[in-house]
């Protein structure tokens, strides 16, 4: 059965012809968006239009989407451990396991979220590319904790739109070897891609502004426990700025931390955790707060940490 869907045009689209805003809200091909628009299938604020109008940021477009093409076998195959940690009509919070994936990309042959989603029946918004649709932000494979994925068009253009702007609290919890001085503090410093490595990043100079606020919760002997406060969300940007800083995550190899101190602690990747994510309902407008504890591996380096002590 078609399923109809209601949304406002985002600014970024203002002045773009109704067939191209379809086919870069909802990752359809032109054809499928100007095929949609001749069988009557789009309405804006209410009224047919033909493909060639012109669209306005704050139109309301009202689409009758195809039918989705049945996801192939793999996709619909359950993820070990992926809990739901809140759910309604337009938004899906997972708390996302260690060795799962945000969604499908080139490489990648595990588990993601995208695919556990889809093997509980969870319909998740069309918009976006193919293989990260309703995904509006993401976690690595080796980081653990909340994750938000868009149900409803509305959701997804609201939540992308909010994370592009930085209103939204993101909070980790991350173990990093040594003692930050000062133990509060902020680091300032654009990252990007690694000069000469193709899976690493690196602060480099000309590269996306990046901010990362932490402070300390407790210190040890040999490491610290930050609470640390995304201002941007670039990928790897905790891992890279405490490196940058000589205070790489524990466990983390790829950027520099003690192999010898990971095995003490029984670590096989980095202690990084997302720990709570904050923001307004993108329907509701109400305050949401999503918060996860920390899964068996990251207490247990703790709790050997506090023995220590």
């Amino acid at each position: 059965m078609a399923e109809s869907r209601l949304l406002p045009v985002p600014d970024g689209l203002e002045g773009l012809r109704l067939d191209v805003a379809l086919a870069r809200l909802f990752g359809f091909s032109r054809t499928v968006a100007a095929e949609l628009v001749d069988e009557g299938r789009v309405r804006v604020d209410g009224s047919a239009a033909l493909r060639s109008a012109r669209v306005h940021g704050g139109d309301w477009l009202e689409i009758e989407l195809p039918e989705p093409d049945p996801p192939a076998a793999a996709s619909t195959e359950p993820v070990d451990g992926l809990r739901l940690l809140y759910e309604d009509d337009d938004v899906v919070a997972v708390d996302k396991p260690l060795g799962v994936a945000a969604h499908p990309s080139p490489g990648w042959t595990g588990p993601t979220v995208v695919q556990g989603l889809a093997a509980r029946g969870t319909r998740i918004a069309t918009s976006g590319a193919a293989e990260r649709q309703g995904v509006v932000h993401r976690l690595d494979a080796g980081t653990t904790g909340v994750m938000v994925v868009a149900k409803s068009e509305r959701a997804y253009t609201v939540l992308k739109r909010a994370f592009k702007e930085r209103r939204v609290d993101k909070r980790y919890g991350a173990l990093v070897q040594g003692h930050p001085d000062p133990t509060r503090g902020t680091i300032d410093a654009p990252i990007d891609r690694h000069p000469s490595s193709d899976y690493r990043f690196a602060v480099v100079a000309g590269g996306r502004p990046s901010i990362t606020h932490y402070d300390t919760v407790e210190a040890f002997r040999a490491a610290t426990l930050l609470d640390v406060r995304l201002e941007t969300g670039r990928t790897h940007q905790i891992r890279v700025h405490m490196a940058a800083v000589r205070h790489p995550c524990v466990g983390d190899l790829t950027y520099g931390a003690d192999p010898v101190l990971a095995r003490r602690l029984g670590l096989t990747r980095q202690w990084l955790h997302a720990r709570q994510l904050s923001f307004h309902h993108p329907v509701s407008g109400e305050r949401v707060t999503i918060t996860s504890t920390l899964p068996d591996d990251l207490q247990h380096a703790l709790d050997v940490l506090r023995g220590e002590s």
